[in-house]
């Protein structure tokens, strides 16, 4: 059995044990008392050295840890060695998240379902199907006054019979260990936290996502808050100098010049459109009937087939008695247009000459369209279609 150093100490960074066992030849160590903490209850596990080999993690098996090395160490005495700035991250999140769950269902009445810890953000999920921009403010604006009065967060063991005041029934048996912050919420947890809530640092309530019914709230705490928040306003500020205006007009600006964009938009669609009839029309022009009357065009093209493209095709064939084959390489892909007094059927012979290339795609009598697989296949296309005169 492994004696938990974390479990009264949380800021014990450097320890001295035995190796017990060792599995792996070397590389996962069982000793007899370990100041690491493993992956567990939404945790991340420590990392840091034994003996200067470098820890890859840590493994909680019920009664005792595994310390996966890097590389094998052999049965005997130890120094084991915390990665601090990791550790007390964690810490931050971990009391953070007590301080939120308590917060949340103080203010709002809502429960906290489960917990995740990450490396970059952390979650709770809460049992709500919905928050509130003003509840959210409410609930970080409470959370960081309650960081900044610096309340107590002290460790204590109970019998899971006994104990009372808990936020969450436990559904443990025996010795209970529990987390407590001074007059705000009691929990057991088993994981490591800091000394009192102005170790947290700065809360900041993030994106919300629903997940099966629940509401998830991303949060940082401490340097990762800091740090986050000066990597947005720097972004902030670049872009509040590409609009010659001060951060907090930003979001005016944005909305302005979207409304710009759609004007624009709209504006280039109809002339995207008067040019693509004029050149259908050209094109129609250009194109010299053949014994049948029919105009009969196949143009390949560089390009994607688009909108454009397919206004073209349109408005060539609405002149009457035409039918033009446009073929993509970049990427390959296929579109057919006939007039309906052409007696070409577009959707049928497009299929056809697809499904022979391997391609997909399909569309009516007078406008068809699909993909294919290679340039190769575009070619099979061209040949199929060659036999109509295209």
């Amino acid at each position: 059995m492994t004696d938990r150093l974390y479990y009264n100490d949380s800021y014990l960074i450097a320890f001295e044990a035995e190796v017990e066992e060792a599995a792996h030849d070397g590389r996962r160590l069982y000793l007899n008392r370990s100041a690491f903490y493993p992956t567990s209850g939404g945790q991340l596990n420590d990392l840091g050295t034994i003996n200067g080999v470098a820890i890859l993690d840590v493994i909680d098996e019920e009664d005792r840890l595994a310390h996966v090395l890097a590389e094998p160490l052999p049965v005997g005495p130890i120094r084991g060695l915390i990665d601090w700035q990791r550790r007390f991250d964690h810490m931050q999140q971990h009391t953070g998240q007590h301080l939120l769950s308590a917060v949340f269902d103080s203010l709002l009445g809502v429960r906290t379902a489960s917990v995740h810890f990450g490396d970059v953000s952390a979650t709770v999920d809460l049992e709500i199907p919905s928050l509130s921009p003003l509840q959210i403010e409410a609930v970080e604006r409470r959370a960081n006054k309650l960081v900044a009065e610096n309340r107590m967060v002290t460790i204590s063991y109970e019998d899971a019979g006994q104990a009372q005041g808990l936020r969450k029934a436990s559904a443990r048996e025996g010795m209970l260990r529990l987390i407590s912050i001074a007059d705000l919420d009691k929990s057991a947890c088993g994981g490591t936290h800091v000394r009192n809530t102005g170790e947290i640092g700065p809360i900041v309530l993030r994106k919300l996502d629903k997940v099966r019914g629940n509401v998830r709230v991303e949060f940082l705490c401490g340097m990762r808050a800091v740090d986050q928040i000066r990597k947005e306003y720097d972004a902030l500020s670049t872009i509040s100098r590409h609009f010659s205006c001060p951060p907090e007009d930003i979001a005016p600006a944005v909305a302005a010049l979207l409304e710009r964009v759609k004007d624009v938009d709209k504006t280039v669609k109809v002339l995207s459109s008067k040019v693509a009839q004029s050149e259908g029309r050209d094109l129609y022009t250009a194109t010299p009937p053949n014994a049948e009357g029919m105009r009969l065009v196949r143009r390949s093209m560089d390009t994607a087939i688009n909108d454009d493209t397919r206004m073209l095709a349109q408005n060539f064939v609405a002149q009457g008695k035409a039918a033009i084959l446009l073929i993509s390489v970049n990427p390959p892909a296929a579109l057919l247009a006939c007039s309906n007094d052409s007696n070409l059927h577009a959707g049928n012979l497009l299929k056809a000459a697809l499904t022979s290339a391997g391609g997909k795609g399909g569309g009516n009598n007078a406008l068809a369209q699909g993909s294919l697989p290679s340039k190769e296949a575009a070619a099979v296309v061209e040949t199929e279609l060659a036999k109509y005169g295209l």
